[in-house]
């Protein structure tokens, strides 16, 4: 990226006593004056639009409150994502409170999709609903609108999706969107349009003992977790809420928060980012959402514990799946790098879970910084795809010039889904490419830029700091953690981390030897710096098990010096036995030899007295006596044995066979249950069934989603397993057995090669 440097400023600070940095960002940002620097620093000086200023919200209020005290019966219909459940639960805890007759709806994902459908509207209405009233969703529900008309019933919408052409038939149509840009309540989520219902509707039934600010824990959560742009009302709401959140009263989610052991007290808008939030759009994403609003209601606490049980095993399958996708996608663009060189991205595959293509397009517009839609595309079924978004392009308005092609969309600037027959997707993706570069203008070719905001010595990289910075939170989309850089560092060590060794630890050191450590998230594998370098990053404080301490993540760096590189190149002696009939008469010669290591895997390992890949070290002659399964397997023994001599052996394992691998993934699982508590790492049977990594989760997914094995906990490569429950989902099940097959199937093909092929092409 381009860094661009902090402009000098000669403006004095807003308010006295503040930190210069805080007085210099907030300057920037357009709160010059004492009362704006008070409203946005201090919730309790911000004076709060009424909720009547939102368009609609007066004939929607009006038409609940009738509804109310004629006791007709209200049907909240809401949306699978945390802003959808979070709005749901409000609404239904508000009715409830004022004495309403509620039920509610949540589509479930894999059968409903987004939106209104007209066949469960039709069995709500015909078991009694007078009212339906719809939260984050229903802005295009034109077929629904007009259908709920021919039955007497009134429709309110409250939605904050982009407009479409015209209105639906509706009662009450309730959006920020039909508010001037610059409006305080613009920025509003469903959740926050569904809050300032709410608020009106209390205001209405004052003798009853209820208050909105017994909902703000739940619209914060909401409000976060999709991505709301932090102005006006909506930063406002997120203060107040992430106060009260700290001290929640609700059971759900004191459960949530004990399991995912964070600390109340310290509670941020990023807690609820990368960990709250995940953990209830699992939910969403690969089973049904309805629980999520018991969970946040309930007053039970053994039920409480058991659904935020449900949704953790659902979050380490999420996890699981995200992961894979993620690497499958990467595939993709590494096969084809020419697909980088258009203004978005599109990636697809059958075998792709329609619950997690969202967030992995989240991840490829991060580190590729363009707007990217991942489909997933099952035989005989439409395309359907989650896009997101860069700063500057409105992907729906991107994806709606293309609608003639589409069978449905909806979304927002920053995130979209869509739908199309498969045979259309080549032209969707020309004329998308075409539209987004049009769109993007030159920002389309322009080399991506990172404005710094400060630049520090490591020394000032303190707590003092991070706790003046954190005056300018929550962060998130129109508050941006501020970007701060260090000159002339050096690199001191790396450490992979993480669930997946994902993400990387660097100790970082400047000329006069002082040291800070930096969390570059998803940074294992990337090109890291030689020489001296400079270095942008965020800062934040961490409350890592309870342990008070600053926390720099990486954001970029800059080489300012490279020393010259040696490169050296040795290969190395290849001897060949894979033609010889009885490879175990090869066995005393390979292991008379003084510095010789047989790697064997599976069932061959303690037939021929080998080492699998994890035992693996230094040697001069490597005897390669199972065939690796993928050449990234091989590479790895490669630099770790780092042999003068490579010895082909190439014994087959015969586990490509689906049914004879999951039979033993089962029992090396279930040995793991019975002998070693549950305990057992991914690598452990990766080794032990000679396969690769993502097999092995994969066919633990497929265990998993039958009901076979629950995923207890799981930490960095560590598992630990139990006997399976009550989870079965067979519709997944046979998606990942699919899946299952396919990988097998290229680590057969791959063992073929290795069999046949000229032993010289055969080492990378």
């Amino acid at each position: 990226m381009r860094w661009i440097e902090p402009t000098p400023l000669r403006s004095p600070a807003p308010l006295p006593d503040l930190h210069p940095l805080v007085a210099q960002t907030l300057v920037r940002r357009g709160m010059s004056t004492p009362e704006a620097a008070r409203a946005f620093l201090d919730p309790e000086a911000y004076s709060p639009a009424p909720a009547a200023d939102l368009p609609g919200l007066t004939a929607a209020a009006e038409r609940v409150e009738r509804a109310i005290r004629s006791r007709a019966s209200i049907c909240v219909w809401g949306d699978f994502d945390v802003d959808g459940q979070t709005s749901t639960t409000v609404l239904v805890q508000t009715l409830h409170a004022l004495g309403a007759d509620v039920t509610y709806h949540i589509p479930v994902r894999g059968r409903e999709s987004h939106g209104v459908n007209l066949p469960h509207l039709k069995e709500i209405i015909d078991q009694g609903a007078k009212l339906i009233l719809t939260c984050d969703t229903g802005i295009t529900a034109h077929a629904a609108g007009e259908y709920a008309r021919t039955r007497r019933v009134d429709m309110v919408i409250t939605d904050h999706h982009d407009l479409p052409e015209s209105l639906p038939q509706a009662f009450a149509v309730v959006n920020p969107k039909l508010l001037p840009p610059e409006h305080a309540l613009a920025t509003l989520a469903g959740v926050g349009v569904a809050y300032k219902l709410a608020e009106e509707l209390i205001a209405r039934f004052p003798s009853e003992p209820c208050s909105p600010a017994a909902l703000l824990d739940l619209v914060a959560l909401g409000l976060v977790a999709d991505l709301a742009i932090l102005k006006g009302d909506a930063r406002y709401l997120v203060q107040k809420g992430l106060a009260a959140l700290r001290s929640t009263q609700r059971l759900g989610l004191q459960v949530m928060l004990e399991m995912a052991e964070l600390v109340p007290a310290n509670l941020t808008e990023e807690h609820i980012g990368f960990m709250l939030g995940p953990r209830l759009n699992a939910l969403g994403r690969l089973g049904d959402a309805n629980p999520a609003v018991e969970l946040l209601t309930t007053t039970d606490p053994g039920r409480a514990r058991l659904l935020a049980t449900q949704l953790e095993n659902y979050n380490a399958q999420r996890q699981l799946l995200c992961n894979q996708v993620t690497q499958a996608a990467e595939a993709q663009l590494r096969a084809d790098p020419s697909l980088l060189a258009n203004p978005v991205l599109v990636l697809g595959h059958p075998a792709w879970p329609g619950g997690v293509v969202g967030i992995v397009a989240s991840r490829l517009v991060e580190r590729y910084r363009k707007p990217a839609i991942l489909f997933s595309t099952p035989a005989n079924e439409p395309a359907r795809g989650s896009a997101r978004s860069v700063e500057g392009l409105n992907i729906t308005a991107a994806i709606a010039a293309q609608k003639d092609l589409l069978l449905n969309f909806g979304g927002h600037p920053m995130a979209a889904g869509l739908a199309l027959e498969q045979g259309k997707l080549p032209e969707f993706y020309r004329r998308l490419s075409r539209t987004v570069g049009k769109m993007l203008g030159e920002a389309a070719h322009e080399e991506p830029k990172l404005r710094i905001d400060a630049w520090l010595d490591l020394t000032g990289v303190t707590l003092d700091l991070a706790a003046a910075l954190e005056s300018l939170a929550p962060f998130g989309p129109g508050n941006e953690k501020l970007t701060l850089a260090t000159r002339g560092l050096t690199m001191q060590s790396t450490t992979t981390i993480g669930r997946n060794k994902e993400h990387l630890k660097l100790a970082v050191a400047d000329e006069a030897g002082n040291s800070q450590t930096v969390l570059w998230w998803s940074g294992a594998g990337e090109t890291l710096p030689e020489g001296k370098f400079d270095l942008a990053y965020t800062v934040r404080a961490s409350d890592w098990r309870g342990n008070r301490q600053v926390q720099m993540e990486f954001v970029d760096f800059r080489v300012i010096e490279t020393p010259p590189v040696e490169i050296k190149s040795k290969k190395q002696e290849i001897v060949d036995y894979r033609n010889v009939k009885d490879p175990l008469t090869l066995l005393p010669n390979f292991h008379n030899q003084p510095s010789s290591l047989v790697w064997a895997e599976a069932e061959a390992r303690k037939e021929v007295g080998g080492k699998d890949r994890n035992e693996l070290e230094r040697a001069d002659n490597l005897v390669i006596w199972t065939i690796p399964p993928s050449p990234e397997e091989l590479q790895v023994a490669l630099d770790t044995v780092k042999p003068h001599i490579v010895t082909l052996v190439g014994a087959h394992p015969f586990l490509e066979v689906t049914d004879a691998f999951i039979a033993r993934l089962t029992g090396l699982l279930k040995y793991a249950i019975t002998h070693r508590a549950g305990k057992v790492t991914y690598a452990e049977l990766a080794a032990a069934t000679a396969q690769r990594r993502i097999t092995v989760e994969q066919g633990l997914n497929w265990l998993i989603s039958r009901g076979n094995i629950a995923l207890v906990h799981q930490e960095d490569d560590q598992l630990w397993v139990a006997p399976g429950k009550t989870i079965n989902d067979l519709g997944g099940a046979a998606r990942l057995w699919v899946e299952v097959q396919a990988l097998l199937a290229e680590t057969a093909a791959y063992r073929a090669h290795f069999k046949r092929a000229d032993k010289d092409t055969l080492l990378p």
